[in-house]
């Protein structure tokens, strides 16, 4: 049974860093399309980073250049860290992964995944 579980959401001033997790369970990182959705109140949920099975990483142009997905196979982890951040950036933060043998890249990046996911971090920026 596969689980995600996000953690490191918290409060930080415009212009600052903030480094999120999600922690995989019941299979390994390595073999996931996985990344990061945000969802801000009156908005529709949106992805914002991606990195595939392969390695490659891809952004949302809202956050490209200022955020960075990486993946850690030896803690099973992915993480994202958020650098100059902006109030708009304000929202929760969800973990979303499916396998990479039935889920191509191209849909991985434009965000068509959603087989597993995790109950979200909180960012706040002001």
């Amino acid at each position: 049974h596969v689980q995600l579980v996000e953690s490191g959401g918290g409060s930080v001033q415009a212009g600052g860093s903030l480094t999120i997790s999600c922690s995989v369970s019941g299979t390994t990182v390595s073999g996931l399309c996985i990344g990061w959705f945000r969802e801000a109140p009156g908005k529709k949920t949106v992805g914002i980073a991606h990195i595939y099975s392969d390695d490659t990483p891809n952004y949302d142009d809202s956050v490209k250049g200022r955020f960075t997905i990486s993946k850690d196979n030896a803690t099973n982890t992915v993480s994202l860290r958020m650098t100059s951040l902006k109030p708009e950036d304000t929202a929760k933060y969800i973990c979303a992964a499916d396998y990479s043998r039935w889920t191509p890249k191209h849909d991985c990046f434009g965000g068509y995944y959603n087989h597993y996911w995790g109950q979200g971090t909180q960012v706040t920026v002001s």
